[in-house]
């Protein structure tokens, strides 16, 4: 029965020369494909938009469905992660990802004006999912003298220029934005294939894509950074009050050491997810830089090593922020044990002293419950031996001459033995219901 329980899913009537498939067999098989470049020919230009999805998928399905029932197609299933449409001459292609979805255009580039030979998707009629975090335009033309002019329209201070595809592409761009809004690359093809055209022009979309989010990560490190050092500071102010402790004062410093580590904890996982997605972006840049494989254009630099300068201190510093975080968590950690420690002895030492404190009156109280038993004994038997002696003066009236002091003399020791026996045996009655 266990082994049936564990045993894969199969596809009912899905097979491989004849065996059973496994459920999974065609996502992971079919993922690979999921994504095609695009396949281009000079000129062509390229306009991604990416949209934070705060909203959810709901809200970006939305959006796509009204654009494919304007082009008259049918939207993709709620659960689908990519979709394509024919578009004029060009074509708009969907993507969605953890956080975010982009929107592909691409269509055909009109040379003499440098601009879109059609207009592109994104107007006023264009229902977008979510706020914008990245906008790049890529032009794909074909590289003569009179193109090459187009590298001069960029910001010579962070121009970025290099030779790729063993010399049969260059690509430009500055990193900055134009009066709309987009980042500018310039690609100057010199006998690329399409697919080789579509697959590059993809890698540039995608490095100005995840640079800007890995960047987001930068703002929040920065916003932390302030608040990890107040906790910094109050944390030692606390271990240094810790040295001069009094027993007074234990369980203030302790309510001091909880506030800030459930402060410090609520920062990290709030930032957790982001630096851990900064870190991943920033992986997928620096594979995408290496994939295109640069040369360097003298007098500029390349995509890699002017991303590198730019970048590289800005994910040190989330890095440095995550770590902070997790040696003061751990110092937090050892301060407050140590302090729940001091404390636990403290009232240890406290609960003894009560034990004392305690055995001592409970000493005092059998004293002088002892003293009172034998007041008490000493209380009943003059009483008993006083009836005896009224008994016995009495016996005078039925004709028994008697000497009562004699009588009352002989009964003390057996009345005094019978009342201390009897107030023993209470007593020890009493003992045996409360244990």
């Amino acid at each position: 029965m266990a082994d049936s329980d564990n045993a894969p899913a199969r596809v009912p009537g899905a097979t491989v020369l004849g065996f059973p498939v496994h459920q999974g067999r065609a996502p992971a098989i079919g993922e690979v494909h999921a994504r095609p470049h695009p396949v281009l020919s000079a000129p062509r230009v390229l306009i991604q938009m990416s949209f934070m999805t705060e909203g959810g998928s709901g809200v970006d399905h939305a959006a796509l469905a009204e654009i494919a029932r304007a082009a008259g197609v049918s939207p993709p299933d709620r659960s689908a992660r990519h979709f394509t449409l024919a578009r004029g001459q060009g074509s708009l292609r969907w993507e969605r990802h953890t956080e975010f979805s982009t929107y592909l255009w691409e269509g055909p580039l009109d040379m003499r004006s440098g601009k879109p030979a059609e207009e592109p998707p994104f107007g006023a009629s264009f229902a977008a999912p979510g706020v914008v975090i990245c906008g790049v335009r890529l032009d794909l033309v074909k590289w003569t003298k009179p193109s090459e002019k187009l590298v001069a329209s960029f910001d010579p201070a962070s121009l970025c220029y290099s030779v790729i595809e063993n010399g049969m592409a260059a690509i430009a761009t500055d990193f900055r934005q134009d009066p709309d809004g987009m980042t500018r690359i310039l690609v100057l093809d010199k006998g690329l294939s399409p697919v080789r055209a579509g697959a590059l022009a993809q890698r540039l979309i995608e490095i100005e894509t995840y640079r800007t989010l890995a960047m987001l990560g930068l703002p929040l490190a920065q916003s932390l950074s302030p608040r990890i050092r107040r906790i910094e500071d109050s944390l030692a102010d606390v271990t240094r009050r810790m040295r001069n402790l009094e027993s007074e004062d234990s369980q203030k410093l302790l309510s001091e050491l909880t506030e800030l580590a459930a402060e410090l904890e609520a920062d990290a996982a709030a930032s957790l997810y982001r630096f851990g997605a900064s870190r991943a972006y920033d992986g997928i840049v620096e594979e995408r830089l290496e994939a295109i494989g640069e040369t360097a254009v003298p007098g500029h630099d390349t995509w890699a090593a002017f991303l590198k300068r730019r970048m590289a201190p800005a994910m040190r510093t989330c890095r440095s922020v995550e770590e902070r975080q997790a040696n003061l968590s751990r110092k937090l950690a050892r301060a407050a044990t140590l302090l729940r420690s001091w404390v636990e002895v403290e009232l240890e030492r406290q609960n003894s002293a009560l034990l004392a404190s305690m055995d001592r009156r409970a000493k005092l109280q059998l004293r002088l419950q002892q003293t009172v038993e034998g007041l008490s004994v000493a209380a009943v038997s003059y009483y008993m031996v006083g009836l005896i002696g009224y008994l016995a003066k009495g016996l005078g009236l039925f004709g028994i001459n008697t000497k009562a002091e004699y009588i009352m003399a002989a009964a003390v020791p057996l009345v005094v033995l019978v009342v201390w026996w009897t107030v023993r045996s209470i007593r020890r009655s009493h003992s045996g219901d409360e244990h």
